[in-house]
């Protein structure tokens, strides 16, 4: 198993299950942010019953099953394996989902059918170099597909890699994985080097409460 396996299977005995229902007593829904029943759902994708679509990092499967439950053949790639089996013992039998272990970039230039959107939320767009990703999600995305994704807003004067730490025992130095931080223009500004178009970059302020971090959305077409 590698390192960032290793740290995305620590990570996941970290965080709670997704809740059985949400606020609107749903049992599957998509959510783009930190907080739970808030900010946009699975419209930004403009997609339709029928389309592929893919999920980098999917991890424990709840955004890619809910595209499932609306027709939509939905396609979760995460490279760690508990992650995965989480989200298959909970999702696993929902028809027109497919899970896989692949590491993003790898999957994405394998892959031969080609997404009608693809998108991340706070997963591989987010832990990916975009100098490798960005081209290889625009190879398959199919025309007039759309690549969105979320992550926390960068830290002033921290950009482009930065060190994410996933904490162990309290004997252990905690893991490291890497992360790309930009500020909202400089994303518009390297998905529109690489061929994307219809670019936008906006960060959705925090709901009402004590919490004031808000979530950035990249969107972005072919």
């Amino acid at each position: 198993m590698t390192d960032t396996a290793i740290a995305w299977d620590t990570y996941s005995r970290q965080r709670p299950e997704r809740r059985p229902v949400n606020a609107r007593g749903e049992t599957t829904w998509f959510n783009w942010t930190q907080y739970a029943d808030h900010g946009p759902g699975a419209e930004l994708l403009q997609v339709t019953p029928g389309a592929r679509v893919l999920d980098l990092g999917c991890g424990k499967g709840g955004n890619a099953a809910h595209l499932a439950s609306v027709g939509v053949r939905a396609v979760g790639v995460d490279v760690s394996p508990k992650q995965l089996a989480a989200a298959s013992e909970r999702w696993g039998q929902t028809p027109g989902l497919e899970l896989h272990r692949a590491e993003a970039v790898r999957f994405l230039w394998g892959d031969r059918e080609g997404f009608d959107a693809v998108f991340s939320v706070y997963g591989a767009a987010w832990f990916t170099d975009p100098e490798q990703l960005l081209p290889a999600v625009r190879e398959r995305l199919r025309p007039g597909g759309r690549f969105v994704f979320s992550q926390r807003p960068p830290v002033e004067g921290c950009y482009g890699c930065q060190a994410s730490y996933i904490p162990r025992g309290d004997d252990e130095d905690p893991l490291v994985v890497k992360r790309w931080d930009y500020e909202p223009a400089d994303w518009e500004t390297l998905l529109k080097e690489h061929g994307y178009t219809d670019v936008e970059a906006t960060v959705l302020p925090a709901p009402p409460g004590n919490r004031t971090t808000g979530t950035l959305i990249v969107r972005a077409a072919t």
